[in-house]
């Protein structure tokens, strides 16, 4: 069988070739650069004056230009620290002019105000360029193997039971920042931590061995025999829920029993010991849970090259590794008095005394467990290639496109497959740890700890990407069938609690989306089959809770609300969609012929007489707000660098909504099929064409589909 990349470098090929094809030196941000370059250039030419950044804004109206340099204040001001000499900023803006005017993409240079450059571009030049841009056929070579590679840790859900509608929106987060730095051509590797050694699988142990008083082989008869619609994650998800009463049952102040909870505390030390009877339950019933969870996420085709376990960390020897690491850097001590006697501590003079946070230093606890905290730190310090360990490692799971998700393991001889080779997993620059704002303390002694101990790295080459709570509004609460009390309905949203068993299982949300859409599709299209409709549908129900999930600011509690998120108008997922399928369905009533005829319309009156009729067709009022849609479209590669750099996905669900309302609003103001004026007509599907390709590589990038139909 050919040799295949691996779903992330695929992935990463595919969309960021797709956006940028072979002419990429004619994309906006590029041509950016080179005016950015020239500037530079001249400054130094001109006034001796080295430039370290050249800042561009977008004009807030088109009229003022396509994009605008305020660099003339700041060379003043350099100038003027430099030799004394005081230049006006108009001045410099005009002697800036004449440069920027000369390169082959600017019409024209304006000064305004008191020294500002606004920049128009040739409208008929790169309306033709961006026209000319095609798709490429995929090579078997990643784009960038040579770049230092980030790593992205994300969903890392607790494998006790199903996924819920708060673990969805760390995934989509998560999985969405992966593909936002694969289309900036970055190198990601993405990583799922399961954590298989915790108190959530051992509770739910307790629960199967105490409660329902099953050994290994009935826990496995019991999986075996459940039906499909209530998978072995749902049972957990039960059982885990017994559990919490389990500890508190037969206490009348409603606190744990304490006798019950050295039941927890036995499973814990038998996991964190290894190869025992309890191990290997708790094994069977982590590695089903993480199955379960796989099959979840692969519904909303979040998929991951790496699954590191936290039993490996441990019994291969990664936490005393680092024990020793941070013992010989003085990063923690033992404390010998206190509340804290007997454990390894972090202390940090920043946090001390009656913090809140004090327990969160604890790396080892006097009872010689392991904290999250310390497993952490050695993980972390085994992400950046700075622990001297490695994992062993296996095939978790295969997908149909050969796509391999790999799992840690002790086993030294692991079974490898000879048409996927393995990767080289860690050693990676940065790594980002998509994780809610709850646990920001603990984010910040990991990396603090692991830039003590190895200060070359630095704290910054850990970063926690933090995010909000997602609750339920109370109607979404009502048609999930949740009982609300009258005080519940008149809040604005629902906290879920796992232990108590309010929550939303994630497979539940997204059947309930895709019934409410399927009712929809069905209405429009009678016609199709019901496999194309619930086909369609899934679409619909996918990119509705993606967008829905990203649409807000990582720092925001989410109050989901079916309505608002299936929605065919407004800010949602279903409406960008919509906008594509629309401008998909322009190109679908044309044959090719037509087709490559208005791109030969277009490049052949670019360069015959300065592209006088094109430039006819976008200018006036009319043309120009013709003419910033492609502005707006082509600006796709700019949102997603600040995107990558801010971390923040929200900015290109944003962008994208943006983008499909403006392409709506041109859609219902123009006729292109129908236009006579063959030069107009030819402008026109040249700009339906960048735009849906630019739409839909946004929508791509949020993990969107665009249906065929809607």
């Amino acid at each position: 069988m050919a040799q295949q990349l691996s779903y992330t470098l695929r992935f990463c090929r595919n969309q960021y070739l797709r956006r940028r094809g072979p002419n990429s030196d004619v994309s906006l941000i590029k041509i950016q650069e080179r005016l950015k370059q020239e500037v530079r250039r001249t400054a130094l030419e001109l006034f001796g004056v080295e430039l370290e950044q050249v800042n561009a804004e977008t004009p807030p109206r088109p009229e003022l230009g396509d994009l605008a340099f305020p660099v003339s204040f700041e060379l003043a001001k350099l100038i003027k620290q430099a030799s004394g000499v005081k230049v006006a900023p108009r001045s410099i803006a005009e002697q800036l002019k004449t440069k920027l005017e000369a390169a082959a993409e600017v019409s024209r240079v304006e000064v305004a105000g008191a020294g500002y450059l606004n920049v128009f571009f040739d409208r008929a030049k790169l309306l033709a360029l961006f026209a000319a841009e095609k798709p490429i056929e995929p090579t078997e070579v990643s784009p960038f193997p040579d770049r230092p590679k980030k790593m992205v840790e994300h969903t890392s859900i607790n494998p006790n039971k199903a996924a819920h509608i708060g673990h969805v929106r760390n995934a989509v987060l998560g999985d969405t920042f992966v593909r936002i730095l694969q289309a900036a051509a970055e190198r990601v590797e993405v990583q799922n931590y399961i954590d298989n050694t915790g108190v959530q699988v051992a509770d739910v142990v307790v629960g199967f061995m105490h409660i329902e008083q099953m050994d290994l082989q009935e826990i496995k008869a019991l999986d075996s025999s459940l039906p499909a619609d209530r998978p072995f994650a749902y049972y957990c998800w039960d059982l885990y829920t017994k559990v919490g009463h389990f500890y508190r049952d037969g206490n009348p102040s409603g606190e744990p029993n304490a006798e019950r909870l050295r039941l927890r505390t036995e499973v814990l030390h038998a996991l964190e010991e290894g190869n025992n009877p309890v191990a290997a339950l708790a094994d069977y019933v982590a590695t089903r849970n993480v199955e379960c969870i796989l099959d979840t996420m692969e519904r909303l085709e979040i998929r991951y090259d790496l699954l590191a376990r936290e039993s490996d960390i441990l019994h291969l020897h990664f936490w005393d590794r680092a024990f020793e690491l941070m013992k010989q850097a003085g990063v923690i001590r033992l404390e010998n008095r206190g509340k804290h006697a007997g454990c390894w501590v972090m202390p940090f003079e920043s946090h001390t005394g009656t913090d809140e946070h004090e327990s969160d230093k604890i790396i080892v606890r006097s009872n010689g467990t392991v904290t999250y905290t310390g497993k952490d730190i050695a993980y972390q310090l085994w992400k950046l290639g700075q622990l001297g360990l490695d994992f062993n490692y296996k095939p978790f799971r295969t997908y149909p496109d050969l796509h391999v998700a790999w799992v840690t393991t002790t086993e030294p001889n692991a079974e490898i497959l000879p048409e996927v080779p393995r990767p080289n997993f860690g050693g990676g620059v940065k790594v980002y740890n998509v994780i809610d704002s709850r646990q920001s303390y603990p984010q910040e002694i990991v990396a603090r700890g692991v830039a003590a101990v190895v200060p070359e790295v630095g704290a910054d080459a850990s970063v926690h990407l933090s995010y909000e709570m997602v609750a339920l509004s109370p109607a979404a609460c009502e048609e999930l069938g949740i009982e609300l009390s009258e005080e519940d309905r008149a809040r604005p949203y629902i906290e879920m609690s796992g232990r108590k068993g309010l929550g939303v299982k994630a497979d539940d949300l997204i059947d309930r989306l895709e019934a409410d859409a399927l009712r929809e599709v069905a209405s429009r299209h009678a016609e199709l089959s019901l496999e194309e409709q619930s086909a369609t549908a899934h679409e619909i129900a996918v990119g509705a809770l993606r967008y829905f999930l990203l649409k807000f600011t990582r720092n925001s509690v989410i109050a989901f609300d079916f309505k608002e998120a299936l929605s065919f108008e407004g800010e949602t997922g279903p409406y960008c969609q919509y906008a594509a399928v629309r401008a998909n369905s322009i190109f679908r009533k044309l044959d090719n012929d037509a087709v490559r005829s208005a791109e030969e319309l277009i490049r052949e009156n670019s360069v015959a007489a300065d592209g006088a009729k094109v430039s006819e067709v976008l200018a006036g009022e009319a043309g120009t707000e013709v003419w910033s849609l492609v502005m707006l479209a082509e600006r796709l590669d700019e949102v997603i660098a600040q995107c990558a750099a801010s971390a923040e996905p929200a900015n290109l669900a944003k962008y994208t909504f943006t983008l499909a309302r403006a392409f709506n609003l041109f859609y219902h103001r123009h006729r292109i099929i129908a236009e006579e004026d063959q030069i107009r007509r030819a402008v026109l599907m040249a700009v339906a064409d960048i735009t849906r390709r630019r739409l839909t590589a946004a929508l791509a990038t949020l993990g969107i589909a665009v249906p065929e139909r809607m």
